[in-house]
């Protein structure tokens, strides 16, 4: 595998990345797929022992399956068209257009492309409160991911809080393994999410998707206006207090509270090979997907956050404009489809913007930083995310400020983006062979 080279390397195997991948083997390009998780799908399709794969996923992966060779151990059979590495990350770019990554099946190894498509996603932004830290509780995405990972919650009391759509599709996957759902706590007000509501009649597909996750809320009790202000409890989640926007207090008894204010593009891959992005936010692409750096496409929640169908047809823009072959009349319906689903977007994100009370400072003594147990007035005290760290290692613990960072950037506004690779944790061997190129990308 070690300096394998490939007309198109895809990063992420969630809906845009398949859908990239499949578009730019179909147009005959030699394609390598990677993705840090066990198994293909994203937070969207991902699947494991109590939830099969979708039909859609298992679609996209026998078809990139179809177009592998003999020998499909061989990434460097001319024959391959399609290989795909799972439980491989990427370390770090190296110039020549090359990737260092390390498998954990392989380790270590440096592989080239032509081209290079992003479709990194987004993660869950988690705001910390007083108590967040005990055991039981996650973030809203968190939660699905456990469950779709096996872990059982059949009778468990949930409460789950923060913001936007991803609300209700973790609501939708806690029900059906067995959940008791006590309260879904949205930030938004009544009024912002009545409109929403109603703007789904331009898109029915939307609607009755909405109607199938939450069944009414039948059961349970829909709070907006409200955010999360503490989990209580003795060792473990006991119940859960809600503030509401004018100032009432309600606890709610629960075993489990899934808390996530949206998501937040994944761009650190992007930004260390040197692709403008919107700040902290999005990766800036043109109408052909393509990045600031000429070989790079990108395409999903990493270009903005904006739901399974737009990050779909935005991969499959990238995997053609991707390939060099291009049908001009497939490109024209796939971006007047995107267009729609960019509307979409736009009215949940403005149906779902954080309000000013979402986003109050916690109190000094709660944690920011998890990893390295450093408080929020620890913090306060710095002027900026990179004085933050030199004084008080908040961010440089396992996550690399995945998780605080994001909460920095919603509490203090600082820009955190993190580009110096490695980019993920690696072993010194998989480090030595970036130092044998000579080179980390600048």
């Amino acid at each position: 595998m070690n300096d394998a080279h490939f007309d198109v390397v895809v990063v992420g195997t969630g809906p845009a990345g398949l859908a990239a991948a499949r578009e730019a083997a179909n147009a005959g390009a030699r394609i390598a797929v990677l993705d840090d998780n066990p198994r293909a799908g994203g937070q969207v399709w991902r699947n494991g022992p109590m939830h099969p794969p979708s039909k859609v996923l298992t679609a996209h992966l026998h078809a990139i399956e179809a177009m592998r060779a003999t020998d499909a151990n061989d990434a460097n059979d001319s024959k391959t068209r399609a290989t795909l590495l799972q439980s491989t990350r990427v370390v770090a770019p190296l110039d020549g257009r090359r990737l260092l990554i390390e498998s954990a099946e392989h380790g270590g190894a440096r592989i080239g492309y032509e081209r290079l498509i992003l479709a990194t996603g987004a993660r869950e932004r988690l705001l910390p409160f007083d108590g967040w830290t005990l055991p039981g509780v996650t973030g809203a995405g968190g939660l699905q991911a456990l469950i779709k990972g096996g872990v059982p919650v059949r009778g468990e009391r949930i409460v789950i809080a923060g913001s936007g759509p991803l609300l209700l599709a973790s609501l939708a996957t806690a029900r059906e393994a067995g959940a008791r759902i006590v309260a879904v706590v949205e930030q938004a007000s009544w009024a912002s999410v009545m409109r929403f509501g109603a703007s789904l009649a331009a898109t029915p597909a939307k609607l009755w998707q909405a109607a199938q996750l939450t069944r009414g809320f039948a059961g349970l009790r829909y709070l907006t206006s409200g955010v999360v202000r503490a989990a209580q409890g003795d060792g473990h989640v006991e119940r859960a207090i809600i503030e509401r926007a004018d100032g009432r207090i309600v606890s709610i008894d629960c075993d489990r509270i899934a808390c996530g204010y949206g998501l937040v593009p994944n761009t650190s891959l992007a930004q260390a090979l040197g692709c403008v992005t919107d700040g902290d936010a999005a990766i800036i692409v043109d109408d052909s997907q393509r990045t600031s750096v000429d070989c790079a496409f990108a395409a999903g929640e990493c270009t903005g956050v904006g739901g399974m169908e737009l990050a779909h047809v935005e991969g499959r823009l990238a995997g053609l404009h991707a390939s060099g072959v291009v049908n001009r009349t497939l490109v024209d319906a796939l971006v007047k489809e995107r267009e729609r689903w960019r509307r979409f977007a736009r009215r949940v994100e403005a149906a779902f913007a954080l309000r000013d009370f979402a986003r109050a400072m916690p109190s000094d003594e709660i944690l920011l930083c998890r990893c390295e147990d450093v408080s929020i007035g620890d913090v306060r005290m710095h002027a900026s995310w990179r004085d933050a760290k030199l004084h008080t290692r908040c961010g440089m613990g396992a996550c690399q400020g995945r998780v605080c960072g994001a909460a920095a950037h919603t509490l203090f506004g600082w820009q955190v983006a993190q580009t110096r690779p490695p980019i993920s944790p690696a072993r010194i061997g998989t480090l030595m062979l970036a130092a044998d190129t000579h080179t980390l990308a600048d």
